[in-house]
């Protein structure tokens, strides 16, 4: 009864510490890495992976509520980001581990953050530096690295994801030495601030998919920006209209001739994502831990009532389970043995038990947690477009099913 009672207590107000500034500036608790799994970084990772939590929790958490609930881009972070040497790891140096853990932090301060920083860095970076030419890579890759250049990667159409493969009707029409690319693209991240978009067409001469690099400004490239979204508010995604777009020869990515190509970065891809259901789920565990420690009911903290512990051990339990997951992955990937099924796994499992973790994590909270002046609402909400992008839970699970029945369910 007396949990029952907190939990739809609305009109009371939380403790005074619980508000947007306190939730902006607090700092996660030491215990969340329940199995200490950070042990199995190097000394020097580890001390990478903390300075980079520390200006994370400095830098970015103070400002992201004003910017989410605004839905505006924070560009006055993009010096931070870029001194962080957060692209291209491990390329640029550290360990897969090192790259999921930084992911994780950077996910668990905000979502929109780290959305914005993997589709800069895996897919649109390591698309220029995998598939590119050599004067690609030595005039853009220094820019992106840099952030004073920003990409975004066009693949999804207005009527196509999960079937894009087969499905994709951007067009690329080969005319001597350029190109003239038509057609749409939808919820294209950065897509309104990019100057590089990596733009994914089919060759109307043999049916196969490559890369162009489109600059911004390009004579017939129009971007709108995606509006009224209740989740990933600070990530700008785009529609993307192509009429008549025309680039030269020189623009397309020469190593992607098949979605074949498009496909191996999204592998990476759906790793990052998974590190980030990872992340939502630490940030999700934080806020209710925190709440039930401070809010009080009855004449004590709801954190003494059985339930509310169970609620707050679940989603630790499920937290540390993904977290292992993701860690074996990055092994694999270490390894360079990691299969496409092996990263749909991680990120369909992640994102079930997310959706759980955050559903009970909000609960915590009562009625506070569906306001914005407490962060847990924005994790929620966050948590939705994470579950459906880079493969939906349903496509990814059928990949793995595919791998272990030999049979695919969706051809």
């Amino acid at each position: 009864m007396s949990v029952d009672s907190a939990a739809f207590d609305v009109a009371s107000p939380g403790p005074a510490s619980i508000n947007t500034a306190a939730e902006q500036s607090r700092r996660p608790r030491p215990s969340d890495d329940f199995l200490d799994y950070r042990d199995l970084l190097t000394p020097m990772e580890q001390r990478r992976l903390n300075a980079a939590t520390t200006i994370f929790d400095r830098e970015i958490r103070p400002v992201i509520g004003t910017h989410w609930d605004a839905a505006t881009f924070p560009f006055e972070l993009l010096p931070t980001l870029a001194g962080l040497d957060l692209i291209g790891i491990p390329a640029s140096g550290g360990s897969h581990l090192l790259r999921g853990f930084l992911h994780l932090e950077l996910s668990r301060v905000d979502m929109s953050i780290s959305t914005f920083l993997g589709v800069h860095s895996e897919l649109v970076t390591a698309a220029i530096d995998r598939l590119g030419s050599d004067e690609q890579r030595e005039r853009l890759l220094p820019g992106l690295r840099d952030l004073s250049r920003i990409g975004a990667f066009a693949l999804t159409e207005p009527d196509h994801g999960s079937d894009i493969s087969r499905s994709m009707t951007t067009t690329a029409t080969r005319r001597g030495d350029t190109w003239s690319l038509s057609g749409a693209k939808r919820w294209i991240g950065n897509g309104t601030m990019a100057d590089h978009i990596i733009l994914w067409a089919r060759d109307t001469a043999d049916g196969e998919i490559k890369a162009f690099i489109v600059d911004r400004g390009t004579p017939g490239l129009r971007t709108e920006k995606i509006e009224n979204k209740i989740s990933l508010r600070i990530v700008q995604n785009a529609d993307i209209l192509l009429d008549d777009v025309r680039v030269d020869e020189s623009a397309r990515l020469p190593r992607a001739s098949s979605f074949r190509d498009a496909s191996a970065l999204l592998t990476d891809s759906r790793v990052w994502v998974a590190w980030q259901t990872v992340g939502l789920q630490f940030a999700a565990y934080d806020h209710a831990l925190a709440y039930a420690l401070e809010r009080r009911q009855f004449g004590k903290p709801i954190a003494s009532f059985q339930l509310v512990q169970e609620k707050l051990v679940r989603i630790l339990e499920n937290t540390t389970a993904s977290l292992g997951t993701m860690v074996r992955i990055a092994q694999l990937q270490q390894k360079g043995t990691l299969r496409s099924e092996h990263a749909a796994m991680a990120k369909a499992s992640g994102s079930a038990r997310m959706r759980e973790s955050v559903a009970m994590a909000r609960g915590v909270l009562g009625g506070n947690g569906i306001s914005t002046d407490f962060g847990m609402a924005r994790v929620f909400a966050d948590a939705e477009a994470v579950y459906s992008y880079e493969g939906s839970y349903e496509i990814n699970t059928l990949l793995v099913g595919r791998a272990i029945t030999g049979i695919s369910a969706f051809e």
